[in-house]
């Protein structure tokens, strides 16, 4: 079972991987006219097709174009030919032959009471709202019709308070989140022929999940985060900073000791840092940290922090403390690895390379992603959270899904890219994505702003200038 919201990334990262949506279309409708056969019957029968302007209505289109080789077919176009809103909708509107076309409202009656079954190629997954006509008519009509109605993908409306209620649903890869016998009638899964490694594949479609700002926020209501890091590395916190920065988040505090407060400072005006009391994070730190969590939607913990051990004894108390989305890396792993439990209950996400892992959970990696990815499931599920590991290949699993990023290159073993990454993460769940999400998103926005880094600076680019980078990943695929 598939939700809406993870076909529309399927959707977009089928074509940008280069899976032709024609030939996606074509593989769909051909199965809606084999449904239409097997199911009603197709040779001598009046068919009337309702195709709405997407892709659905493409999809709508095919079927009408094999049906037609045996039945009376009819297409009724919600609006007219010209406001088709995808090409790939318009290329199959050109290939009809042999049907009948009529647009809009003016006939529809009297051609679905002709019709001898009913196709619903309307509306697809996309549909958010109250309906507009002329679609909420047609699907009233539709409805009182008594007419059998075969819907493609899934029901016209279908979440929405008025929706098509189908005999027959041909849904298309997988069953739809919330389809039920009840709202889609009897339910058909169509292979319309998306490979399985692209439909694990992270790509641009995972944009779709990024929560645009609304036109009327202000500032802080688009993520607020507080990194945690740094003391005997005072790099570290501001690319974490810059990570967050760079996808958006609003507001970065950083929390780091007063030995490298003002290093951190100076990096930019944008950081609002907060001295803590000594050289290393230590347990006293911890009221104020708590203050400061108060503050913020997100936490990431971890770079630049060292591995003594009040520090790693400082970070499991705070992990355990804080009931934020969090984000752990680098001398934070080490401290989760010693306790485990103080991750119970967390919106967390993990992000080790593969030393990282190792001292994680005891388990070092074959080099294989495939071989890999089964062992990074396993600790993902053991820990509760999200692990996004990080290699040639990027991994990331929630315990259940698992999805594998192709972005990146060689000159990011640079130092730094890492800490950047952590910033991304947290910067996304300050903006109330998901764990998961979040992280899948970060491993592609990351690894393609160090390949447009490597564009211009090859194997000399800096994680200054992958993080440079981030806000060109959104304005291309945003």
């Amino acid at each position: 079972m598939i939700s809406p919201a993870e076909m529309r990334v399927l959707d977009r990262n089928a074509q940008y991987f280069g899976v032709s949506i024609l030939e996606l279309m074509e593989n769909a409708g051909k199965a809606v006219a084999d449904a239409a056969r097997s199911e009603f019957g197709g040779a001598g029968k009046n068919v009337l097709v309702l195709c709405g302007t997407g892709n659905n209505g493409g999809d709508g289109l095919v079927a009408a174009r094999h049906l037609a080789k045996e039945a009376r077919v009819t297409a009724l176009l919600a609006r007219s030919p010209d406001q088709f809103a995808t090409p790939e909708a318009a290329t199959n509107f050109e290939r009809l032959r042999d049907v009948q076309i009529l647009a809009g409202l003016d006939k529809s009656e009297e051609a679905i009471a002709a019709a001898d079954l009913l196709i619903d190629a309307l509306l697809g997954i996309g549909v958010d709202g109250p309906l507009r006509e002329p679609y909420a008519a047609l699907i009233r009509q539709m409805n009182a019709s008594g007419k059998p109605i075969l819907s493609v993908d899934v029901p016209s409306g279908f979440g929405t308070d008025l929706a098509v209620r189908p005999t027959v649903t041909v849904t298309l890869h997988d069953v739809k989140e919330g389809m039920t016998a009840e709202n889609s009638g009897r339910i058909r899964v169509a292979d319309i022929g998306i490979p399985a490694k692209i439909a694990a594949m992270i790509g641009p479609g995972e944009f779709t999940l990024y929560p645009v700002p609304k036109a009327t926020s202000h500032k802080g209501q688009n993520g607020r985060v507080l990194v945690i890091a740094g003391g005997p590395y005072t790099g570290a916190p501001a690319l974490v900073g810059y990570g967050a920065l760079g996808v958006g988040a609003d507001l970065i505090h950083v929390a780091t000791p007063a030995s490298a407060a003002s290093v951190v400072a100076s990096y930019s005006p944008m950081f609002i840092v907060h001295p803590l009391v000594g050289h290393r994070l230590l347990r006293e730190d911890m009221r104020q940290i708590v203050d400061l969590a108060s503050r913020v939607d997100a936490v990431a913990i971890g770079p630049g922090l060292g591995d003594a051990q009040g520090t790693l004894d400082a970070v499991k108390e705070i992990v355990r403390s804080v009931s934020l989305p969090l984000v752990v890396d680098a001398d934070a792993i080490r401290a989760v690895a010693a306790d485990p439990k103080c991750l119970a209950g967390k919106r967390a996400v993990i992000t080790p390379h593969s030393r990282e892992f190792q001292t994680l959970t005891g388990k070092a990696l074959p080099d294989v992603p495939e071989e890999r990815a089964e062992f990074v499931r396993e600790a993902a599920k053991a820990f509760g959270a999200t692990i996004l590991l990080k290699g040639h290949v990027d991994i990331v699993t929630d315990g259940v899904r698992v999805k594998f990023n192709y972005t990146g290159n060689p000159g990011m073993t640079v130092g730094g890219t890492g800490d950047v990454l952590c910033g991304v993460v947290a910067g996304f769940m300050s903006k109330g994505m998901s764990a998961f999400d979040a992280a899948r998103l970060a491993a592609f926005t990351n690894g393609y702003a160090g390949d447009l880094a490597f564009k211009v600076k090859s194997y000399g680019l800096t994680s200054v200038e992958v993080a440079d980078n981030l806000g060109r990943v959104l304005s291309e695929f945003l």
